[in-house]
C-alpha cells in the first residue's frame, strides 16, 4: 500500500531546478526537468556524498555525483557508470493539488 508524503509545493521546484527535502533523516532529491518530476534519494552509492551537488543532464534524465562522477537515471535510480554500481533509491511521485508527494513505500 502507498505511503504518499508531501514534499515540496511546485513552485518551490521550479523547471531546471532541483531541491532536497527532507522526511526524518531521508534526503530525497526532487528534480523538476521541463515540468517532469523526479524523486530520487539524495545520496550517491558509491561514497554517501550528496547528489543534489551535481549536474543534472535534461536530455537523458541523469544526474552525476561530482565527488568522483557516478551518474544516475532520474527515473529508476539505475547506476550507470563506475565507481557507483548500486542503484539509488526513487521514488514513485505524483503532483497533488500543487504539493510534490513522494511514495515512501
Amino acid at each position: 500500500m502507498a505511503e504518499w508524503t508531501r514534499v515540496a509545493h511546485i513552485a518551490e521546484v521550479l523547471p531546471g531546478e532541483r531541491m532536497t527535502a527532507w522526511v526524518d533523516d531521508l534526503p530525497i532529491l526532487i528534480a523538476n526537468i521541463d515540468g517532469d518530476y523526479f524523486a530520487v534519494e539524495d545520496k550517491c552509492t558509491h561514497e554517501d556524498f550528496e547528489l543534489s551537488a551535481g549536474p543534472i543532464d535534461a536530455d537523458t534524465a541523469t544526474i552525476e555525483c561530482v565527488l568522483h562522477g557516478a551518474r544516475f537515471d532520474l527515473k529508476t535510480g539505475e547506476a550507470l557508470c563506475a565507481p557507483a554500481y548500486t542503484p539509488v533509491r526513487a521514488f514513485s511521485l505524483k503532483i497533488e493539488d500543487d504539493y510534490v508527494w513522494v511514495d515512501l513505500e
